[in-house]
């Protein structure tokens, strides 16, 4: 009888002791792991417990907005980039275990994912289901730039960002917004005064440092190291993307102040300019997109956008600018099938080249190819009656340069004297030159149009306009009136019927 209470002793001993260490591991990893930054448990295949923590909180966050039918997609370019070496191995896959963990284990801080803002509207619920899951939230909102024109500035908020952080990791799900160019835009992230700047290690974000503009993606569900998730159909083409995604705003404060100075033109003749103007840009966007060719707004057009966030009523053309790089040889055919026949040519691609396209009722659109330097960008233009060629210069430094046959002496910003390399005696013609670094581009929107713009737009105007661009000119002449302009020589004869086409 002694014996067998023994024995039922030890039982009992032993059952408890296996409940109690079952209650720590459970403690250490549900609780203690999420609280203080502990791993968890390896998945197979991954080759430490740190890797296994972000597979962990990946798959917990895609289990929390599955559980209230909120669809995202992943952005995060680490984990595309490397999906996109193994992409046609992943498509073909099937279903089953993976062997390791190799995409979501990979070391980073942050996983990203974007979110369709029309697809979701509850978020108190959301919150409140990921707290009970361990996790800590951040909500960024700025103001809604939807809502903004030349008769209000909204100054309505909008979220933008979140960061959900579990354990070690977190993830950022930035939010997306379709705008009336028929494009997806994510505002910058902009902490407010009373947020907590260390919640996560900021400054690593792969979105939110500027807006952003992107076409719309088309998805494929995928199966990533065991987790279904959507991606970019092309992982490739959406990382180039990112690449040059940077947004401007149109500056409607500073559009509203000019029109307080110099009333828009609201006749007839204005609206009816504008609203050509605005199908010849739609129809050039379109036949040059379809081309893959990469432009952005030129001259008065880029001054309208950047000046009064609306075409310019006595410009009487669209102006648009190309990277010589970027010329194709169909360019003139698909807008004579477009219905724009070509106006002139002048110039070839060596040198100067500019084709302008006749356009609905007289407005014209004029394509001035661009020509980089070591250290300036420039692009040409010719006079046809005499075949004298002019220059637009635009420069990287306040340093003596050689341009174009002609040594030049500037000081910072301004273009004084032009010499012959020569004949040093003396000034081959007075000329003032505003300067610039080499221009980076970014998109905007304009006239309901997704388009690029220099991104250093104030030193692109400038160079054209001078310091007065503010001021409106009805009276302009290409060949004297631009602040950056310079006289290049004249065209071989010989070359005339090449280089000095009309029609």
């Amino acid at each position: 009888m002694q014996k067998i209470n023994k024995n039922a002793v030890l039982a009992l001993l032993s059952l408890t002791s296996l409940v109690f260490l079952l209650f720590q591991l459970y403690y250490y990893k549900f609780y203690l792991s999420q609280k203080n930054g502990a791993v968890f448990s390896k998945v197979r295949g991954s080759q430490s417990g740190q890797d296994s923590t972000r597979w962990h909180v990946v798959r917990k966050f895609l289990g929390l907005l599955s559980s209230h039918n909120i669809p995202v997609y992943l952005i995060d370019p680490l984990i595309l980039g490397l999906v996109d070496k193994d992409f046609e191995q992943i498509r073909s896959s099937p279903d089953g275990p993976s062997p390791e963990c190799k995409y979501f284990c990979a070391p980073r801080d942050f996983t990203t994912f974007a979110l369709l803002d029309k697809t979701w509207k509850h978020e108190v619920d959301l919150f409140r289901t990921a707290e009970k899951m361990g996790f800590q939230w951040l909500k960024i909102i700025n103001k809604d730039p939807r809502l903004d024109g030349m008769d209000d500035l909204s100054g309505i908020e909008i979220p933008l960002h979140y960061i959900f952080k579990l354990a070690s990791h977190a993830i950022h799900l930035v939010v997306f917004y379709e705008r009336s160019g028929n494009y997806l835009w994510h505002g910058p992230l902009r902490l407010k005064q009373h947020m907590d700047r260390k919640f996560v290690p900021f400054r690593k974000l792969h979105f939110g440092r500027y807006p952003g503009a992107y076409e719309k993606p088309e998805l494929l569900l995928v199966s990533i190291d065991d987790l279904k998730v959507q991606i970019p159909k092309n992982p490739s083409s959406f990382l180039e993307e990112m690449s040059h995604s940077r947004f401007l705003e149109c500056r409607y404060r500073e559009a509203r102040a000019f029109f307080q100075l110099y009333p828009d033109d609201a006749s007839l003749d204005a609206v009816e300019f504008r609203k050509k103007a605005k199908s010849l840009l739609h129809l050039a966007a379109l036949t040059l997109n379809n081309l893959g060719v990469n432009f952005w707004l030129s001259s008065g057009t880029c001054l309208g956008w950047y000046r009064q966030c609306n075409v310019i009523p006595h410009s009487k053309d669209v102006d648009l600018g190309v990277f010589i790089r970027d010329y194709k040889t169909d360019i003139i055919p698909a807008f004579q099938k477009a219905g724009l026949p070509l106006k002139h040519k002048f110039g070839k691609v060596e040198d100067s080249l500019e084709l302008s396209f006749q356009g609905e009722d007289g407005v014209k659109l004029d394509i001035f190819f661009f020509y980089e330097e070591d250290d300036h960008i420039w692009n040409g233009g010719t006079q046809a009656k005499s075949g004298k060629k002019f220059n637009s210069c635009f420069h990287a430094s306040g340093v003596d340069v050689v341009f174009q046959k002609f040594h030049c002496s500037i000081r910072p910003w301004v273009l004084e004297s032009c010499f012959s390399p020569f004949d040093m005696t003396g000034p081959m013609h007075e000329n003032r030159r505003y300067l610039f670094p080499k221009f980076t581009l970014c998109w905007t929107e304009f006239v309901e149009l997704k388009v690029h713009v220099p991104c250093e737009t104030r030193q692109y105007v400038e160079a054209n306009y001078g310091p007065d661009w503010k001021v409106p000119v009805k009276t302009w002449d290409w060949k004297s009136s631009p602040s950056n302009v310079q006289y290049n020589g004249v065209w071989p004869v010989d070359e005339w019927d090449d280089v000095i086409q009309i029609y």
